[in-house]
């Protein structure tokens, strides 16, 4: 997490932070909860600030034992791959023509680039959204201008409209926006997100500005 030092120093300073880390000292000592506690930022420990090419916005980690790695989708090699996912990897098919493996761990993004990055970084076990509170919004929100200050190309990536209300934080002309709905079954199945192409739009942006694009395939 080296390179990603002055936006932690920066936020270890703020008030929410500190009650945000009080809060779950207190769910940790009297709750399953997911991930790990040195697992929270996993985002940032594979995805260093100077690589940072795409940001996937998730909503909150799986709620179910062996799944939350700390990536927004991923989950550990082996483990079935949750529904979003799976919509996931058929509009990779889709866009892209890749068959994809019956893997979901994406840590193979994370080291590309892509910051896969949920907004309530914790959970209870079986009780999704429970860890839904204004100190986590208020961190993805200091995060993403943080983010969004960077210079190189960026893509972020909103799907549904918990993601896509935080695109009032992005301004930088040198990033691209795409939203889309949600890949969960009963978003993704109403339209909105098949057929968007939100793969192939990010890929073109990122050679259209001299970047390597992202390799899809797992």
């Amino acid at each position: 997490m080296n390179s990603w030092n002055e936006l932690f120093t920066e936020l270890s300073t703020k008030e929410y932070y500190r009650r945000l880390n009080q809060f779950l000292d207190e769910e940790y000592a009297n709750h399953v909860v997911y991930p790990s506690r040195d697992n929270i930022f996993n985002a940032f420990k594979y995805t260093t600030k100077e690589d940072v090419k795409v940001v996937i916005i998730g909503q909150d980690p799986y709620h179910e034992p062996n799944q939350a790695m700390g990536l927004a989708f991923s989950v550990p090699e082996g483990e079935k791959l949750p529904p979003s996912l799976v919509n996931i990897y058929k509009e990779l098919d889709n866009d892209l023509g890749l068959k994809m493996k019956n893997s979901g761990d994406l840590r193979y993004l994370s080291k590309q680039g892509v910051l896969l990055l949920n907004a309530y970084l914790t959970v209870r076990a079986h009780e999704p959204l429970s860890h839904k509170c204004k100190e986590y919004e208020s961190l993805l929100i200091d995060i993403l201008k943080y983010v969004d200050k960077l210079d190189q190309p960026i893509v972020f990536m909103l799907w549904g409209g918990f993601a896509k209300k935080y695109e009032k934080y992005l301004s930088n002309a040198k990033h691209l926006v795409i939203k889309a709905n949600h890949p969960s079954p009963l978003s993704a199945n109403r339209g909105g997100w098949f057929n968007e192409h939100v793969f192939s739009r990010c890929n073109e942006y990122l050679i259209a500005n001299s970047t390597k694009p992202i390799d899809w395939q797992n």
